[in-house]
């Protein structure tokens, strides 16, 4: 793992994501290296040769950088979009936990998005928003392919574990069930262990580009040899009807355990 100190110019993102005015991400890269991130286009405008996952810049200067606080009062702010907050560098720099302590003057509305257990060492700064919603990603709750897929995140398992706290300590919670692997992704028995610890579902599929395409048929092969052909189906000749079929039978799941479902699919196009 290649680690940079480096000074950042600003910390704070204008956000294009639907349900964030800004995002903050306090590291460029992410230690948690899933082959199917999206986020490795950043490697455009750093200039990283490495593989995604085996670089981290630490934005030593982030909380120096937030500028006046105030104009974020009322606004959402999501915690992370391209790297994760709590990802394993943040238990020795802390700058997720810093930058909130720095915001709770302002009192934004405040939302973390992590694979990560360790945002249950912060409920306690959490807690000092009077609007603070944690969720964790799942994409399978298959152990073995988990670690394939997200080397260094925390098991499935122990992400539902972390919701649970979270909501036992009073704070908004969800389960993004991303991304969503055809013919892979238990979607039933996710919702099923997790419904009663959270307040609303979130729903995104798999996109294929150009940068993880063959990461993830390289994974397809290896682990489901018998779904290639599908997923070439769905994603070569952009076949919508997987999909649109998913999202019914998605909102029916939901709607039965009287959860909230916000699906957000086709949003970044296919490959």
């Amino acid at each position: 793992m290649k680690l940079n100190i480096i000074n950042a110019k600003n910390i704070v993102t204008k956000s294009n994501l639907p349900d964030a005015d800004y995002v903050i991400n306090p590291y460029v890269g992410c230690q948690h290296g899933c082959i199917y991130c999206y986020a490795e286009f950043m490697k455009r405008f750093t200039g990283h040769t490495e593989d995604w996952g085996k670089f981290v810049d630490v934005k030593i200067n982030a909380t120096e950088v937030l500028g006046d606080i105030e104009k974020y009062r009322g606004k959402s702010i999501l915690i992370s979009s391209v790297t994760d907050g709590y990802h394993p560098i943040e238990g020795k720099y802390k700058l997720t936990r810093k930058i909130l302590e720095a915001l709770i003057p302002a009192q934004p509305k405040i939302e973390i998005l992590t694979k990560a257990r360790m945002v249950t060492r912060d409920i306690d700064i959490l807690q000092k928003f009077d609007d603070a919603t944690v969720g964790v990603s799942i994409a399978t709750l298959d152990g073995g392919l988990s670690r394939e897929l997200e080397p260094l995140a925390a098991s499935p398992h122990l992400r539902i574990d972390t919701i649970r706290k979270c909501k036992e300590a009073g704070l908004k919670t969800y389960v993004f069930l991303s991304p969503i692997f055809p013919y892979i992704t238990e979607i039933e028995e996710i919702i099923k262990q997790s419904k009663d610890h959270i307040d609303f579902f979130m729903f995104e599929n798999l996109n294929l580009r150009p940068l993880n395409i063959k990461k993830v048929y390289d994974f397809i092969e290896k682990n489901r040899p018998e779904l290639l052909e599908k997923y070439k189906q769905i994603y070569n000749k952009k076949d919508n009807s997987y999909w649109d079929s998913l999202k019914a039978k998605i909102q029916k799941l939901c709607s039965d355990c009287g959860k909230e479902a916000r699906i957000y699919f086709h949003h970044g196009g296919f490959n």
